[in-house]
């Protein structure tokens, strides 16, 4: 039997440097990502749960540029930030390929939700105010929970319940062993660039000896001094402050107060 050629996933989160870190891991003359960077095919609308691996890899050979034909040393991934976000989608992703090697970059999640939000905002995909669109989720998601289809508000307007990371986190370890999963934070990634793509390469197994990636910005956002996240700010950071010490006291992930250099496995 042909072994499932996606072997590693950026999966998550959502606004949280997935792009740039794909950017930056394209380079390597080892790994291989979609040309459009996210593949979607875990979490599309249409996807059947009696497919094979071989019909999971068909839908993913058109999206990179050679294909999926195997290569030595070449290591074939995806850079779907939604993946991590539905246990629906981490359990498919488990009966694919349970060696699957994960990378999730977390960003503290009151920034993530500013950001998600004027992405859709710009896009024309939201409408309301941001006070409005954050009191306004909880009854836009509620009855769309598995709801996967390209309009659904779980996409679009789960501002708040993206940042949940330590329930996302339990279910990727329920269903993958800690030593499969790496967990970075955004703020590494554009303080510590170069540690840690590194530390991303060493994680893959992957010989990083002599490379040099480009390591321009990319997609940086301008929202941060904008009027209402400078007033919502403190209501946030007390919305997800108990949220912010469980990722603390579980995967020592910080998100306040002094940041020092991390990338862990998951515990």
């Amino acid at each position: 039997m042909t072994p499932p050629a996606i072997r590693f996933m950026i999966g998550g989160v959502q606004k949280g440097g997935t792009t740039a870190l794909a950017h930056y891991l394209g380079q390597h003359p080892q790994l291989r990502l979609p040309g459009c960077k996210e593949a979607h095919v875990f979490d599309a609308p249409d996807f059947d749960d009696d497919w094979t691996s071989a019909d999971i890899d068909a839908r993913f050979d058109p999206l990179f540029p050679d294909g999926l034909a195997p290569a030595p040393e070449v290591l074939h991934g995806d850079a779907t930030p939604i993946s991590i976000f539905h246990p629906a989608f981490v359990h498919r992703i488990a009966r694919y390929n349970p060696a699957m090697r994960w990378i999730v970059l977390l960003r503290d999640p009151v920034e993530r939700a500013f950001s998600q939000y004027y992405m859709e905002y710009g896009r024309g995909d939201e409408r309301l105010p941001l006070p409005l669109a954050l009191l306004a989720e909880r009854w836009r998601l509620r009855g769309h929970e598995d709801d996967f289809g390209a309009r659904s508000p779980l996409r679009h307007h789960s501002y708040l319940a993206r940042g949940r990371y330590v329930r996302q986190l339990d279910t990727l370890l329920a269903a993958f062993p800690a030593d499969q999963i790496l967990l970075l934070r955004s703020f590494d990634l554009r303080r510590h660039t170069d540690t840690t793509v590194s530390a991303t390469l060493r994680f893959l197994d992957v010989d990083d000896t002599g490379f040099t990636p480009v390591l321009e910005p990319v997609f940086t956002g301008d929202y941060a001094n904008r009027r209402w996240p400078r007033l919502l700010r403190p209501f946030l950071r007390r919305h997800f402050k108990d949220e912010l010490d469980a990722l603390d006291a579980k995967f020592g992930l910080r998100f306040h107060g002094n940041n020092p250099p991390a990338q862990s496995s998951a515990r």
